[in-house]
């Protein structure tokens, strides 16, 4: 696959055992050769799902620092053009009834037209009424 977006559900289970799931490795084969395209929040996203798995002793440090080392080797792109999409981001929100975090996603996959992974039943279902095909089902 080209490209394709990817929420932090899908992230998240590539690093913490206790929620890997086929669908997020998936998502891992379907993005070998091309890019995964993520929002400007996703980093935060991503080190908060990593410290509150530290703070309940889900995960250690060293498995944390290990997880963002891997996220550095992966095809990930943050979307520069996020910050500035804040009116669309609003608009996608209202429509679809999701959280400006989510509706960050959905706008992303309908800007560049591609696929969106995620694992969010409500996301996935709003990605889908949007006309965006999921990246796995």
């Amino acid at each position: 696959m080209k490209a394709l977006v990817c929420d932090c559900s899908v992230s998240a289970a590539w690093c913490l055992d206790d929620e890997t799931s086929a669908a997020a490795d998936q998502v891992l084969e379907l993005s070998a050769g091309g890019e995964i395209l993520v929002p400007a929040i996703w980093p935060a996203e991503m080190a908060n799902v990593l410290w509150a798995a530290e703070r309940r002793g889900r995960i250690s440090t060293v498995d944390a620092d290990a997880a963002l080392a891997a996220f550095g080797r992966l095809p990930i792109r943050v979307d520069p053009d996020t910050p500035n999409s804040a009116r669309r981001l609003l608009e996608v929100a209202r429509v679809r009834e999701l959280s400006a975090y989510d509706a960050a996603y959905l706008e992303l996959a309908l800007r560049h037209g591609v696929p969106l992974a995620t694992l969010d039943r409500r996301l996935g279902a709003a990605a889908q009424a949007a006309g965006v095909e999921l990246a796995v089902s």
